[in-house]
């Protein structure tokens, strides 16, 4: 609602207390389900009118509004999830139970590899912007469940070398490295062929992928190619390694070498407390490197076929957690409602989708779940959700899962 989801009669309803029939039966977080009051807190921040579309964006997000036009914005997406972890799984695996493939695993699975020098799933986790919550994130976000294990997301370090021991040591030259990949992978298949294990097949490929990392790597990450416009595009920020910026122009380089999936995390958005002076912060870092990589992959002519996500686990309330002055003020967890963006790859450009209430607190038009998020994506990608199954413990497996999931045609050019 500080971004995206424009509601100017909250200003008159400052520090008023939250109505019960808004509010309804919603569990709250134990953060503040214990307050005497939930105070409405309206964003502080002014919102403008951008592009041919007159879409209302926040003042915190001036370069995103200039590609508005190129976006279709969802404003009613809704998970099952309050809390972090349960949120990231099923916004990441389509599922809140621990085990089950990232969206990455499935469509690697579903669509294979279009290179064999890099990975079919890249994983590029920013750093963090001083100041801003450190909450963690692990590894089975992008995993590849019962899925082979050569499905899963390949996540480069965003400091120092982007792959450990990438390098050969001293006085072991390429042939000999060779040499030793393909005794190994002799070995690995005489083991396959005795055990019949799938796994072992998995190990195969990834010391032959590893291999070829050794010179694609060094390749992907040499800037040195880009033209300057390249940098007035992204900013400064870019030619930092590992910042949100810099993993955005990594990003188009990784689409452009045939990277089915490339996920980028930016942490620090868990603003419980100091919203006022957070929330800018988290906007700055990732508002100009959204609005170049939209309009790189444009320019580049690769944007109708690349399909752009943007978006969290869950929204954040309309209530203040904790004390509310014109200030200061915190936003808990809100699941009911919150808001997304696509952009690129067959999506109908310059809509927005969905609609809250007054407060930004409950969905009355067009609601989205994950599940029809994700179903969505796989179509824009040529999967049928329904058909990209796998057979796992007696049930055909889906990303979407058993539960009801349906594409949202409305976001279809």
């Amino acid at each position: 609602m500080d971004m995206w989801d424009y509601k100017p009669g909250l200003t008159d309803l400052f520090d008023h207390d939250l109505p019960a029939s808004v509010l309804g039966a919603q569990v709250l977080t134990g953060m503040t389900a214990g307050q005497a009051r939930l105070p409405v807190a309206p964003s502080p921040w002014k919102f403008l009118q951008q592009g041919k579309s007159g879409r209302w964006v926040s003042e915190l997000l001036p370069w995103t509004g200039k590609v508005v036009d190129d976006l279709a914005v969802i404003h009613s997406l809704h998970t099952d999830a309050i809390n972090h972890e349960p949120a990231f799984l099923q916004m990441n695996t389509g599922n809140m139970v621990v085990g089950k493939p990232s969206i990455g695993a499935w469509l690697a699975y579903g669509l294979g590899s279009m290179n064999q020098n890099l990975p079919t799933y890249v994983v590029l986790n920013s750093k963090l912007v001083p100041g801003t919550g450190n909450f963690p994130i692990t590894p089975r976000l992008w995993g590849s469940g019962f899925l082979s294990s050569r499905f899963a997301g390949v996540a480069l370090r965003s400091q120092g070398e982007p792959v450990l021991y990438l390098n050969d040591p001293a006085g072991l030259n390429r042939e000999a490295r060779r040499a030793m990949v393909d005794s190994i992978n002799i070995i690995n298949q005489m083991t396959y062929e005795e055990m019949g294990d799938p796994e072992t097949q998995a190990r195969i490929s990834q010391y032959e992928l590893a291999f070829q990392l050794q010179t694609a790597v060094p390749e992907l990450t040499d800037m040195g190619d880009e033209p300057g416009t390249t940098w007035e595009l992204y900013g400064p920020e870019a030619r930092e390694p590992g910042t949100f910026a810099y993993n955005c122009l990594l990003s188009r380089r990784l689409a452009e070498r045939g990277v089915r999936f490339t996920q980028i995390f930016q942490r620090g958005w868990d603003i419980h407390n100091n919203a006022v002076s957070s929330t800018p912060k988290m906007c700055a870092v990732i508002d100009r490197a959204c609005y170049a990589l939209v309009t790189d992959l444009k320019q580049r002519g690769l944007l109708d076929d690349t399909l752009v996500v943007w978006g969290g686990e869950f929204g954040r309330t309309v209530y203040s957690q904790g004390g509310l002055t014109r200030e200061n003020f915190g936003r808990d967890h809100h699941p009911r409602s919150f808001t997304t963006w696509m952009a690129g790859g067959g999506i109908k450009a310059g809509i927005a989708h969905g609609l809250t209430d007054d407060f930004s607190y409950n969905i009355v038009r067009d609601p989205v779940q994950v599940r029809d998020l994700n179903a969505t994506i796989l179509h824009l990608l040529g999967i049928d959700h329904e058909r990209l199954t796998y057979k796992f413990q007696g049930l055909d497996q889906r990303l979407t899962g058993v539960e009801p999931a349906s594409v949202v045609t409305a976001l279809l050019g």
